[in-house]
């Protein structure tokens, strides 16, 4: 299933799935963590929490600022969770129960951007989604690991 549009990184955090995945199911929060600088914050009328089929909207701002309408399109509570927008593009995170070579526990997560299904996805590689995605999502995955354990991330 490998694909130039399936852009994938993960990161061992020394947390439980279940504390991470409240922070990814948090709309409020996805702007503290976004490594790609694009994310503003949430728009206040939608949910708290994200659950099956919920809707979302992000203030957002590349070069402007703008809106976009996510549906949550994946959710397996603390195992799983992707969303969508209009152009069709998911934003997916997999977590699992992990031990790094020390003996802490904690959650092997990968977050992918999955432009597969996309039609017209030749244009997200002519603006160069395909060459900033991996770095940005290096960088979320590190926000996410200072959020939720409260240490400066390395790596």
């Amino acid at each position: 299933m490998s694909s130039r549009y399936l852009v994938s990184r993960d990161r061992f955090i020394a947390a439980a799935p279940d504390r991470i995945f409240e922070v990814l199911a948090t709309p409020a929060l996805h702007s503290e963590i976004d490594g790609s600088g694009t994310v503003r914050g949430a728009q206040p009328r939608g949910p708290g929490r994200l659950g099956p089929g919920a809707k979302f909207g992000m203030e957002m701002n590349i070069r402007v600022n703008y809106k976009i309408l996510n549906t949550v399109t994946e959710f397996e509570e603390g195992r799983r969770i992707a969303w969508r927008h209009f152009y069709g593009h998911v934003w997916r995170y997999l977590l699992e129960p992990a031990v790094d070579g020390n003996g802490v526990p904690g959650t092997l997560i990968t977050e992918q951007w999955d432009a597969r299904h996309v039609r017209g996805r030749f244009l997200l590689r002519l603006a160069g989604y395909l060459r900033r995605h991996p770095e940005n999502i290096d960088r979320t995955l590190a926000r996410l690991d200072t959020h939720v354990t409260g240490a400066q991330a390395t790596r």
